[in-house]
């Protein structure tokens, strides 16, 4: 079957670049809209970048028309969860009104199919440190509210029968395109594993821990890593879905396990075979022990199934792209 072209919102940036590399290469066609501002031109390989920001209707409308879009993939917002804090506003400005005026253009121009880039910030702390798509959602942060009221947009306009939708609330996100051609090049970042090999590589002087007295085995958070590739492929998964006529669905994107911070050192250490220099830090306001996926239901309505779910994979990927960033400076 011939379909039409993908719109990719936020595609120069980390995640969203994994994501159109991978359309491209099974052969879609694919636009991608990116205002720059966190992504980088260099990222988005065989497919046409048009730079500007998804809340200009206008800008957002004529790309719709003129390439008959099929379906969006909507990557673009701020994620950065202390800034969110600091600057709330900026964060639903960015990701819940320019989300509206999105989604308000892809009505008009009559897109049938929509992916949405979430977070399992929306879940805030579970009690027991896991969260299913039936956990009650109690965002702590301006980050994962404005997520969250995107979420809701996208539902209410659904139930309207104007689009149907797939909602991928991603953990936490990590190592990079394992042929090295993306990855994750983001200035002052804040995902432990990127700092860590930033650090391994000379980047960073140091690296801190936020918190050694949860009650959690040795003491530091515990989270659930997915390789950036397994959920590129979880995006692609879904489109296949809705264009198979399936329904609207929301789900958790994780491998349904963690490790502690200091068994992500540990395995960056490993795998760069240096000593890293830890600084214990007090907790960080907003911070929970465990967060974990339960993504059965990914795997059941998806048919979805990693491949790369090993912490020194994800490491050694992470860690031979600041590698090639190092070797870009220099």
């Amino acid at each position: 079957m011939n379909h039409g072209t993908l719109l990719v919102t936020g595609g120069a940036g980390y995640i969203g670049s994994h994501v159109v590399q991978q359309l491209v290469e099974r052969g879609e066609r694919v636009v991608v809209i990116d205002n720059l501002v966190s992504g980088f031109r260099e990222a988005v390989r065989n497919a046409e970048l048009v730079v500007g920001d998804v809340g200009d209707q206008r800008l957002v409308a004529n790309v719709l028309a003129t390439h008959h879009i099929e379906a969006v993939l909507h990557f673009a917002a701020h994620t950065v969860v202390p800034e969110s804090v600091s600057d709330p506003l900026k964060y639903y400005g960015n990701n819940t009104c320019k989300t509206r005026n999105l989604l308000a253009s892809c009505a008009e121009a009559g897109v049938r199919q929509f992916i949405f880039s979430s977070t399992a910030a929306v879940y805030g702390m579970p009690a027991d440190g896991a969260a299913d798509e039936g956990t009650p959602t109690m965002p702590h942060n301006p980050y994962g509210a404005s997520k969250l009221m995107s979420e809701t947009m996208l539902r209410d306009i659904s139930a309207t029968g104007a689009m149907r939708h797939v909602i991928l609330r991603y953990f936490n996100v990590a190592g990079c395109d394992p042929a090295g051609r993306i990855g994750h090049s983001a200035p002052n970042a804040t995902l432990l594993i990127k700092v860590a090999c930033e650090h391994a590589v000379g980047k960073r002087a140091s690296l801190s821990i936020f918190g050694t007295d949860y009650n959690t085995p040795d003491g530091t958070c515990i989270r659930d890593y997915i390789h950036v590739e397994d959920l590129a492929a979880a995006h692609l998964q879904a489109l296949d879905h809705l264009r198979a006529g399936g329904e609207s669905l929301t789900l958790n994107c994780g491998y349904g396990h963690g490790y502690s911070v200091r068994e992500v050192i540990d395995a960056v250490e490993r795998v760069s075979g240096h000593q890293l220099t830890v600084v214990e830090q007090p907790r960080r306001i907003g911070d929970c022990a465990m967060l974990i996926a339960r993504s059965d239901r990914l795997k059941r309505a998806l048919a979805w199934q990693p491949r790369y779910d090993d912490l020194d994979f994800i490491v050694r990927t992470a860690l031979q792209w600041e590698e090639k960033l190092a070797h870009r400076r220099a």
